[in-house]
């Protein structure tokens, strides 16, 4: 039993971690996406492409972070009590629909802009002629 109580102590303390660094994760990218939007706005010459750039680089981040939240979830539900598993489980699952949807926009405002890329690289790669 007390081998139980430790293993239990070690996975709470994982999760704990896990979840600090989800906060980690999220905190630098707000920052660094707020950091980016202020030199934007500032910058009203830059392209709308720049502002789509910020708001895809933070969704990528804001997907991570929740998937080390999801992470920590799962832990959890080792060492929960079962009274607790359904809440744990409906945490788990906003979780894990927010990420789907947050990859889905994700998938779909970049293809322009990875379209674009590759045409230009597959441009400057077909022989000029003269």
């Amino acid at each position: 039993m007390a081998a139980f109580n430790q293993a239990k102590k070690i996975i709470e303390y994982l999760a704990r971690g896990i979840e600090f660094s989800a906060a980690l994760i999220i905190g630098i990218a707000a920052l660094e996406a707020t950091v980016k939007a202020l030199l934007l706005f500032v910058n009203r010459a830059a392209l709308p492409s720049a502002k789509n750039e910020v708001r895809l680089t933070l969704g990528r981040w804001l997907a991570v972070g929740l998937e080390f939240e999801l992470a920590a979830d799962i832990l959890r539900t080792a060492v929960t009590p079962s009274w607790n598993i359904e809440q744990l489980v409906a945490i788990a699952a906003l979780r894990t629909a927010l990420i789907y949807f947050l990859e889905r926009e994700i998938r779909q405002e970049s293809k322009p802009e990875q379209q674009r890329a590759e045409a230009v690289t597959l441009g400057s790669n077909t022989p000029q002629i003269p």
